[in-house]
This record gives structure tokens, C-alpha cells and sequence, in this order.
């Protein structure tokens, strides 16, 4: 069969399938598939069963909704998911029997997320409330006339959503199954985050930071307690990121994930275990110089909730961990011994483990397939592949598997890849494309990737590498770019292409283009105002003036000291790590790709370098995407996703 190339509506073609859980009995599943829709721009996704006897999937949910966080009950009988079907998030359940799904809350604020108490009869959620409101308050009318927003703390916007409610707070609430009563648990004017219910019904574990000021504090302390009294026994109370917690099958362990200060938010994640015994909490994972959880960026993959750990009866645990480009599954048991329990070159972005450790559902992508769902018997590595979602669509495009590249800079060993062309031809000569992640702290891996395919497909050949910042190698190499934007990881970039063009013939040196976004975005912008071996350059939600990055993004205040250790008693540093300063020097064709609601990267970034290129006679152009934020390239409206990939690709064709 003659297979055509991949295109931009490809996006169209594929389907996310994620977040497999398995049923109390260990014998069936569900999980969730998500596919862009053309005709109303928006994204839909539906639950399916999986009967593990028989192989047989089953579609349970239908309708031109999302669907998230499917939970089984702990009878088995009933599956909890939320769905925006009436607009905003709500929580629903659907029988295991049959019959339509019927929804359980109809909260004036969405729910975020939920967890089934033990007995069955009751569903643990959270949720935004004004003070002073509750869960069954109904929707108030609103002010006829705009009202003005009084700011008190600097942590007061979020991407997309702009200014946040200044009184508003994320609450714990319970809802009864059979009534749909729906009661608050917590009213404090404090978030509250629901981390995990015991198996005996008894304990929750939220997360509360009850501090008056917590600008510049990044704790929230985890604490354990008691349903009937609310006593409270604090596991947890440092400055750092933790959560994805999880009670052992006899509650007496609670498992989490996290890291503490030590290199900012740089710092590698671990696996924590607390012994309600002793009161004494143990780090697993002490002794692997990897990030626990996935690193892996990808721009197919829609909603991937996988579980920060999964104990078995015999006390065992699972997780995620990054590492040189893989996403792999890993176990460990309270007494030390860690052990992979998937294989190499795969990218493992959701699982679930059985009880007794037999088998493990993954889902699994590749560079050359966007992502299946697979049945995995964990003694012998043994696979069987359950959903088929995207065959059809393989059989009918022509994939470039990407190569794996190593090479050193200085003292430092880097990893990277090269995709030659789709229809690559020996003896002809190609253009390059360099493509640089975000984080900087992310990792490109062994995923499937659209937009690497889709440069592949129009003639161009696609160099993406991990340079010192990226995660996966050790916490040395990722911590190396703090204070050093624009050095090492600059030095590590030009490196990688210097050693493809000396190794690849068909690389034609005189048609070289750059592009990335975030962190790819200001390296993007660092490059071409550093050098003019590029002949065509996009940014894309680019950071290009550090000095007023400071306060307008909602995490510049804080980014800015801990990434450039400088904040604004040391201007100097600031605007020397500034692409901006550098604008005179360019000479490259450079498109501005920005989105309008973006507030980690806000869009006066680009305004800033576009204005000051237009004022030097440069030649650039500025494309605005509206409705739009930080990730637009991710889950953004499917129209302006297409529309971003035309962009640069366009603006290579008439450059390269």
C-alpha cells in the first residue's frame, strides 16, 4: 500500500487514548479516548470499558462533551467521571449495567476533582467558592456593570483566566449518591486540596496552606484527617511541591510524590513514604538521579492523569520516572530494591497496576504511534495490546522514525534526534529545522510528536535535542541553566547542529531554520540575535525582556529570582539575559507567534521584540492568536492549532 505523508489535519485523524483504571476486581477497565472534532472546534472524549477476559471494548459515554478521571466505585458496580456536557465540570456517574449517565452536582463553579469514599455511598469532590457560600448556593445574578478588582497579593492571575477572584477559594465537599445532597467539608478561606481517602473510610488527606502571606511561600503542608473528629496530624509541612498521594491497601503507609527547595523548582521529584505508625516518612527514591513522574512533552496527548503511585497488597509501589528520553514504569518495595518494570524507548504516560501485582495496564506511545492501550504481565514483560484506536490511521501515513543522536559539549554529554525528510531521497539535499522544548525543565523523548512529523512530511529534516536544562539526566544537568540562560544550553544547541552537519551530507547548511516556544521561545530569540547561521526563525510565546517578564507574568516575581538568580534591585543581570538587548544584531527572517490570553508568557513579550525589530527596518511579522494561552499549541481550539502549524511552516517555505 502506497502511504501518503502526514498533514496538519492529521490532528483530526488520531485519538488521545488515556488514564486506564482498572476495576476493583481486577478484571476489566476503563479509560478515556479523546479526538479533535472539526466541525464545532472543540474536543471530545468518551469513555470505553475493557473487559480483560475478553478482550472486548465497549464505548460507555457519547455526545459532543470532555470526559475526565473516570473512577470505578468500590463495589465495582459504577463509574464516576466528570463531564463539561452542561458547560462547566460536574461530577457524574454511569452503571456498570447500563443506562445513561446521570449527573450528581450541579455546583455553580466546576468541580476539579473527586475521590469515592470507601463505603460507596458518597463521592469526595473539590471545588471554587466565594467565602462565605457553599456547594448548594445557587447562581447569583449578575453585577449589570463592570466592577473594579481590588489586588492584594501578588499571586493573583492564571494563565488564561486572566485576574482571579480575589475572595474565592478551592473547597472539599461530599456528595450522597443516592440523593445528590451535597454538603460542604471544609469553609475556611483557605485552597483546600483533595489528596486521598483511606480505604477504610475513616481519613482524607488534603493539602492547606493556612498562612496569611504566601507570596514568596511555596508550602502546602499536607495533613492527615480524622472524617468524624477533623483532628489533624500534619505529614508534611516544607517549602516545596508535593501531592499524588496515595494510602497502602491497610492504610497504614501514605505514599506521595514531591520535591522540596533545594534547586527551586528544578529540583528532581521523589517517592515519599509515611508510616502512620512512628510518624516518620521515608524518601524511596533517594538513591536514583532521575525526576519520578513524567517529563515527556508531547503535542498529541490529551488529558494524561496518571497516578503519582499505585501500591499493591504485597506493599509494593509504582511509578513513573524520566530518564534519558524514556517515560518507563518502575516498582519499589519498603525495604529499598527499585526495579524497571517496563522496557526501553517508550514513552509509558499512564498506567494502573493489579492488586497482586500479576500484570499492569499502560498506555503507551512511540515515536511512530501516537498511543494504545496494553495489558502488560509484569513478571515476564509479556504485552497484549488491547484498544486499536489509531491502526487504522497508521496503515494509511508514512511515519519517519527519528534517530537518536549523542554527542558531548565541553564536559557534557547531550542527547538528541534527527528525522530525515519523509520522501528523503539519497544524494539530494534537504533544509533543517531546529526545534527546542520549553521548560526548560521538560524533556523531548521517545514520543509520538505531530508537528516533528508534519516538517518531516513538507521536506525538511528536524534536529530536537535535550540540552543542559532539559530533565532525564541527573539533577547536575538540569540545574546547570539556572543563572545561565543564553550560555551553556546556547553553547550545548549550536553544538548538536554543528555535529549533524558534519555527519549528515544531505543537510544543506545554507538553509538552516530555528523555532520554539517558552523557554524555546527566548532561546529562539537568543539565537538570532547571537548568530546568522539561521536563514528563517519563529518564536513562539517567547520571553524577550526580562526586565518587565518580572511583573507581568503571573510567575515572574518569583521565575525570575530562582532562573536567573536576579530580580529587580539587579536590572543589569536582567536586561544583559534579555533577547531584547540583542534585537540590533538580527538579521533573521523572524515570525512572533504569541497568544493573547497567555500570562505566564504574556503577549506584551512579543509586542516589545516585534515593535523593536519593525523600528530597525528588520524583517518580521507578528501573528496573534486569540482566545488562546500558554498552551495553545497543546489543547488550544483546534482551528488556531492548525492555523499555528500553517504559520511556520509558511514562513519556512518562503525563507528556506
Amino acid at each position: 500500500m502506497n502511504k501518503r505523508c502526514v498533514t496538519m489535519d492529521d490532528l483530526f485523524e488520531t485519538k488521545s487514548v488515556t488514564n486506564p483504571v482498572l476495576a476493583p476486581n481486577d478484571r476489566e477497565a476503563v479509560c478515556t479516548v479523546t479526538e479533535l472534532n472539526k466541525e464545532d472546534n472543540a474536543y471530545h472524549s468518551a469513555i470505553h470499558h475493557i473487559d480483560l477476559q475478553t478482550g472486548e471494548v465497549t464505548r460507555w459515554t457519547y455526545g459532543k462533551q470532555r470526559v475526565s478521571a473516570p473512577k470505578w466505585s468500590p463495589d465495582g458496580k459504577q463509574v464516576a467521571f466528570l463531564s463539561n456536557r452542561n458547560e462547566t465540570n460536574q461530577l457524574y456517574i454511569i452503571q456498570k449495567a447500563g443506562g445513561e449517565a446521570r449527573a450528581l452536582t450541579d455546583c455553580k463553579e466546576a468541580i476539579d476533582s473527586f475521590e469515592w469514599s470507601a463505603c460507596g455511598k458518597k463521592i469526595w469532590f473539590t471545588g471554587k467558592l466565594k467565602t462565605g457560600e457553599t456547594f448548594c448556593t445557587t447562581v447569583q445574578k449578575q453585577e449589570r456593570f463592570p466592577q473594579p478588582i481590588r489586588v492584594t497579593k501578588m499571586k493573583y492571575k492564571e494563565d488564561f483566566i486572566g485576574v482571579l477572584p480575589q475572595d474565592q477559594y478551592t473547597q472539599i465537599g461530599y456528595v450522597d449518591v443516592a440523593t445528590c445532597t451535597v454538603c460542604n467539608f471544609t469553609k475556611e478561606p483557605f485552597d483546600h486540596s483533595l489528596e486521598a481517602v483511606s480505604h477504610d473510610g475513616k481519613q482524607l488527606v488534603i493539602g492547606v496552606n493556612r498562612n496569611a502571606q504566601t507570596d514568596h511561600d511555596f508550602s502546602v503542608p499536607l495533613v492527615l484527617v480524622d472524617i468524624e473528629t477533623k483532628k489533624e496530624t500534619v505529614i508534611l509541612d516544607e517549602q516545596g511541591f508535593f501531592g499524588n498521594v496515595a494510602f497502602s491497601k491497610d492504610d497504614r503507609y501514605i505514599a506521595y510524590t514531591g520535591y522540596d527547595m533545594t534547586f527551586q523548582n528544578v529540583t528532581q521529584a521523589d517517592v515519599f513514604v509515611y508510616d502512620q505508625t512512628n510518624g516518620q516518612a521515608m524518601n524511596l527514591t533517594a538513591g536514583i538521579d532521575a525526576p519520578i513522574g513524567d517529563e515527556s512533552i508531547s503535542d498529541h496527548l490529551q488529558q494524561t492523569i496518571a497516578p503519582g503511585v499505585v501500591w499493591t497488597e504485597d506493599e509494593q509501589l509504582y511509578f513513573q520516572l524520566s530518564s534519558m528520553g524514556e517515560v518507563r514504569l518502575y516498582a519499589a518495595t519498603l525495604d529499598g530494591a527499585i526495579y524497571p518494570a517496563t522496557g526501553e524507548e517508550e514513552h509509558v504516560y499512564g498506567y494502573d497496576v493489579a492488586k497482586d501485582a500479576e500484570f499492569a495496564l499502560l498506555t503507551v506511545s512511540t515515536m511512530t504511534n501516537p498511543g494504545e492501550l496494553y495489558r502488560q504481565t509484569i513478571a515476564t514483560g509479556e504485552r497484549t495490546k488491547l484498544t486499536s484506536f489509531n491502526e487504522g490511521w497508521l496503515k494509511k501515513v508514512e511515519l519517519v522514525e527519528p534517530e537518536t543522536i549523542y554527542y558531548t559539549n565541553g564536559n557534557e554529554n547531550i542527547q538528541g534526534w534527527l528525522m530525515k525528510p519523509t520522501k528523503f531521497t539519497e544524494g539530494k539535499t534537504y533544509p533543517l529545522i531546529v526545534e527546542i522544548h520549553g521548560g526548560p525543565h521538560a524533556m523531548y523523548g521517545y514520543t509520538y510528536f505531530h508537528e516533528m512529523q508534519v516538517l518531516a512530511a513538507q521536506g525538511y529534516g528536524v534536529l530536537y535535542l535535550n540540552p543542559r536544562g532539559s530533565h532525564g539526566y541527573s539533577q547536575a544537568f538540569v540545574d546547570a541553566v539556572r543563572g545561565d540562560y543564553g550560555g551553556g544550553g546556547y553553547e550545548d544547541i549550536m553544538a548538536g547542529l554543528d555535529e549533524v552537519l558534519k555527519t549528515e551530507s544531505w543537510i544543506d547548511e545554507t538553509r538552516l531554520g530555528v523555532t520554539g516556544g517558552s523557554y524555546g521561545g527566548f532561546m529562539t530569540n537568543w539565537i538570532v540575535g547571537h548568530t546568522n547561521r539561521f536563514k528563517a526563525a519563529v518564536t513562539q510565546r517567547s520571553i524577550s525582556n526580562w526586565v518587565s517578564f518580572f511583573g507581568v507574568s503571573n510567575i515572574g516575581y518569583y521565575f525570575t529570582d530562582w532562573h536567573l538568580k536576579a530580580g529587580m534591585t539587579d536590572v543589569d543581570t536582567l536586561w544583559k539575559q534579555s533577547p531584547l538587548k540583542y534585537a540590533e544584531n538580527i538579521e533573521t527572517p523572524l515570525l512572533i507567534l504569541h497568544a493573547e490570553r497567555d500570562f505566564v508568557c504574556p503577549i506584551e513579550q512579543a509586542e516589545q521584540l516585534f515593535i523593536t525589530l519593525k523600528d530597525l527596518g528588520k524583517e518580521t511579522e507578528f501573528v496573534r492568536f486569540p482566545e488562546s494561552d500558554h498552551n495553545m499549541s497543546r489543547t488550544g481550539k483546534p482551528n488556531l492549532r492548525i492555523a499555528r502549524l500553517e504559520e511556520i511552516t509558511g514562513w519556512f517555505k518562503r525563507y528556506l
